[in-house]
């Protein structure tokens, strides 16, 4: 039997579906959606299938009823009304790139045209974006008798594209604000709305004169809405897994969540099974500018990110005035969420960190560059500190740390005021060894305190203990003492594998290490 093609960058469903492609079904999403309610909001990291999802959409509302054929949304459980069809409005951004509002106002009075044209309806130019919006919701529904479904495809992209203007983002946030403002007028007329794109905006920012929206980005019932999950992987693409490490698969690109079911980004999953090789597929595809500045600009110690406990009011606080590292890194897709409580007094609080080894790996090593003017040998580097790792040679280590802080140029200490920041030495030695693809723990729990930073290779398990030298005066005091006192290693004594500790101790001033102890 022949294997059906791998879907790489196909978002088209009826092309999915008729062009012999493996499709992983969606649609009861599809059905459990038009069941809840009417207007709708997602935001997913991108290439997460959120346009394959979309198009899902408008086939399903448009009555195509052929394409579905086989699937959950064609079965009598669904409780799909195949004989009603309704006249279906869609904007997209994804294709292209708008950098002032009258480039958007141009776009969207072409797109509309275009809608007017495929209802037969008559043009609607001279008008604002929001009229023409208003107006074809209207006409459609006098003229068919039923409601207008209406989907935004990256309705944040204009705004993204502009982050390093703030006063240009801000423009398009205000002339989207107004578009997106129109659809609560005209909900009479209206039976589905949906938009979706990577941000999640403050609620009085671009979504503040339509608070009837319900977002499901964070609902456990809508986590596994894009993206596949273990099962899936397992089922649709089984006749691809022979000789594939399921589990090192797992480790490698399963993870993201949404308070439920995790899932796989579909691009890592297709190109792994086509290349068959480990890569950063997804991270690859590119990390935004802005991010990477806006981290040299606001650093966060990087451990910290690893565990890091927010409340709702950041998740979804995006504001363009005053931009969130946590907030960017969550809705990017650099960051998940692990898990999440719930209490009266508190709220709710989630829990985050790296979604997987890609992520943790890939975005270690870009910070790496971020915070040490990214050394031009990284990779021999990286490829010694393997070996010495391995080996589990503490004096060639100390010699392989030395070395990489000494590489680090002068001329970047004097134009970057990130090494000021109060954990920028953990952040690096964190960064150095996540980047290896190590198991990495910071603020490592014990019965007697916490270990700054523990790193598992596959021959050692090593603990570090890091100061300071002039910094409340940490430096002064021994930090392999402090290992010794605290008992630290007997966590791990019972492994199986060799546990060597080492203290250190940096000095601002020579920008090195000042005091190297090991046990």
């Amino acid at each position: 039997m022949r294997k059906l093609k791998l879907p790489i960058g196909i978002q088209t469903f009826e092309k999915m579906r008729n062009d012999g492609y493996a499709y992983v079904d969606k649609t009861d999403f599809v059905a459990s959606l038009a069941r809840d309610g009417t207007y709708f909001f997602l935001s997913r990291p991108r290439r997460f299938g959120k346009s394959l999802f979309v198009d899902t959409l408008d086939c399903a509302f448009s009555g195509r009823r052929e394409l579905f054929a086989g699937l959950y949304l064609d079965s009598p459980e669904s409780g799909w009304d195949w004989s009603r069809k309704h006249p279906v409005i869609r904007v997209s951004f994804g294709s292209g790139t708008y950098r002032s509002p009258e480039a958007l106002a141009d776009y969207l009075e072409m797109i509309f045209g275009e809608q007017a044209e495929k209802l037969n309806l008559e043009s609607l130019t001279g008008k604002t974006a929001a009229l023409q919006l208003r107006e074809l919701i209207r006409q459609v529904h006098e003229r068919d008798g039923v409601g207008a479904v209406v989907l935004f495809d990256e309705y944040d992209k204009p705004i993204l594209d502009n982050l390093e203007n703030p006063e240009v983002a801000i423009a398009m946030r205000e002339e989207l604000k107004s578009l997106y403002s129109v659809l609560k007028d005209c909900d009479p007329w209206l039976r589905f709305v949906f938009l979706t794109g990577v941000s999640k905006f403050a609620k009085a920012g671009i979504f503040s004169g339509l608070n009837n929206l319900n977002d499901i980005t964070i609902n456990a019932r809508y986590s596994a809405i894009c993206g596949y999950t273990q099962t899936d992987l397992e089922t649709v693409f089984a006749d691809r897994l022979e000789g594939l490490d399921l589990e090192a698969v797992r480790s490698w690109y399963n993870g993201y969540a949404w308070t439920g079911e995790a899932v796989y980004n579909p691009f890592d999953v297709l190109l792994h099974l086509d290349e068959r090789k480990f890569k950063a597929f997804w991270f690859e595809t590119g990390t935004p500018t802005f991010l990477v500045k806006l981290l040299g600009e606001k650093p966060r110690c990087l451990p910290e990110l690893e565990g890091l406990v927010v409340g709702e009011e950041l998740l979804g606080s995006f504001r363009i005035e005053d931009l969130a590292p946590e907030t960017l890194l969550f809705q990017a897709g650099y960051l998940t969420i692990k898990n999440s409580s719930s209490d009266p007094v508190r709220g709710t609080r989630y829990t985050l960190g790296f979604p997987n080894r890609e992520v943790r790996q890939a975005f270690n090593a870009l910070m790496l560059g971020v915070l040490t003017a990214g050394p031009a040998d990284a990779t021999g580097r990286l490829d010694r500190l393997y070996d010495v790792m391995d080996a589990g040679d503490t004096e060639a280590l100390r010699a392989v740390v030395h070395s990489f802080f000494a590489s680090i140029p002068n001329d970047w200490y004097r134009r970057n005021r990130i090494s000021e920041f109060e954990g920028y030495y953990a952040s690096v030695v964190y960064a150095y060894f996540a980047s290896l693809g190590y198991e990495v723990l910071p603020e490592d729990v014990t019965n007697r305190g916490r270990i700054d930073l523990t790193v598992k290779t596959h021959t050692g398990i090593w603990i570090f203990e890091f100061k300071v030298k002039g910094l409340d005066r940490s430096g002064d005091r021994s930090p392999m003492a402090q290992l010794r006192e605290r008992g630290y290693a007997e966590k791990y004594r019972a492994d199986g594998r060799s546990v060597r500790q080492v203290g250190i101790v940096f000095d601002p001033e020579t920008r090195n290490i000042d005091v190297w102890e090991t046990d």
